[in-house]
């Protein structure tokens, strides 16, 4: 009788412990795809800051072949060229922070497993990852929108000088 009582006590805690098991598992594999949603904001501004970086590349090479060709107008295409040169810049630090907010993110989902499989022995980690990638994308839209405001200042300019307003 005792031994039938062990028994059904270990089997009934080996199925209890194994529901608890694959619980906790998808809890963790939810908890990690939270971040999802900012990976996905980031690589959409990546992505962005990229296809802004070859137009001003683009430009600054035509802004060199007048440079070469147009020697009347040296002064008006300097002005230009270190505009650009400028917002250069401004986006490639948005895009070293864009990357490091994307690691912040990655780190954020290993986070979260780390701390639920070690028992909420981090639990501070996850939140700090999160912060840590959220301010970076903070700071790489500051330096995004200094970017989009010198490109339209720079295009007023180029506009007065190519009309003679």
């Amino acid at each position: 009788l005792i031994y039938s009582i062990i028994v059904a006590y270990t089997v009934t805690n080996t199925r209890a412990d194994l529901f608890m098991s694959i619980d906790n598992n998808y809890s963790i594999l939810t908890a990690m795809l939270a971040p999802a949603l900012l990976m996905a904001a980031t690589g959409t501004l990546l992505t962005s800051a990229n296809n802004r970086l070859a137009r001003v590349v683009d430009r600054l090479r035509v802004l060199v072949i007048q440079w070469k060709t147009n020697e009347l107008r040296h002064d008006a295409l300097k002005l230009q060229i270190l505009r650009h040169r400028t917002r250069t810049t401004f986006i490639l630090r948005a895009c070293l922070l864009l990357y490091f907010a994307l690691g912040s993110f990655i780190g954020t989902s290993l986070a979260m497993a780390l701390d639920l499989l070690s028992q909420n022995r981090f639990q501070f980690l996850p939140t700090i990852m999160g912060v840590i990638g959220v301010l970076n994308m903070l700071i790489a839209c500051v330096f995004m929108g200094k970017e989009v405001w010198l490109s339209v200042r720079s295009f007023d300019a180029e506009l007065d000088q190519d009309l003679k307003i």
